[in-house]
């Protein structure tokens, strides 16, 4: 099956998933990571809706229907891909992070700096979000971290096609055990999951970012969504 990639906030396409490509492909998958405009071609002017029509390029030419994983801030463009194309698309899996509601910002949560979100340091991401990140991994992502145009920072998230409800939905809690992250759902902390009629929960003991400190298992709970799906 063809897997789609979606990187969070200053996530490269190419080196945000160099761990977890070769491990799916070895179970015998076809994974494509994507990099989005103004997330690794050096653009600074990139927008939400470019970013949305290169996911959407990529479901086009999937050889068949197929799944779409996407991480952080990510969950919302993978949750727009699914809206626009939700016959076309096996499912998705939502790492470590809830999809916004229509309207709501993409991910407005970072000052802007000469017109895009640089990576803010480590402190707004202390505690079990960044713990399992080593001196070595941090320096890395920090190396590696590309600035978030404020034209996909702060563009509103546009969903208008409610089959996306039906779609099958895999949430991988990360940083939270499921039965913490069901709780924030029920409590209205993410309206548009509560609305999800195919959602399962899977546990995945790590930070924030699995695809450097946990790929191996990453790849085997995405691989698992695969066969079901």
């Amino acid at each position: 099956m063809d897997v789609l990639l979606i990187g969070g906030l200053w996530l490269n396409g190419s080196t945000a998933w160099d761990a977890v490509v070769p491990a799916l492909a070895e179970r015998g998958h076809r994974p494509v990571p994507l990099t989005l405009p103004g997330q690794g071609d050096g653009r600074t002017d990139a927008t939400l809706a470019e970013q949305l029509a290169t996911v959407l390029a990529a479901v086009d030419a999937a050889a068949g229907k197929p799944l779409l994983v996407a991480h952080s801030a990510g969950c919302s463009l993978g949750w727009m891909a699914v809206d626009a194309r939700p016959g076309e698309v096996a499912g998705l899996v939502l790492v470590d992070g809830f999809p916004h509601q229509d309207g709501h910002p993409y991910a407005d949560l970072f000052p802007v700096v000469d017109g895009v979100v640089p990576f803010p340091g480590w402190e707004p991401f202390a505690g079990p979000t960044s713990a399992d990140l080593d001196g070595e991994a941090r320096a890395r992502f920090e190396a590696d971290a590309v600035p978030v145009p404020a034209g996909v920072a702060q563009a509103p998230v546009r969903l208008s096609d409610e089959r996306r409800y039906g779609v099958p939905v895999t949430m991988l809690c990360a940083e939270a055990p499921p039965e913490q992250v069901r709780e924030w759902v029920a409590q209205g902390a993410a309206p548009e999951v509560s609305r999800m009629e195919r959602i399962e929960y899977v546990d995945l003991d790590s930070g924030h970012w699995p695809m450097f400190t946990r790929p191996a298992e990453l790849a085997a709970l995405i691989d698992a969504v695969a066969e079901r799906a």
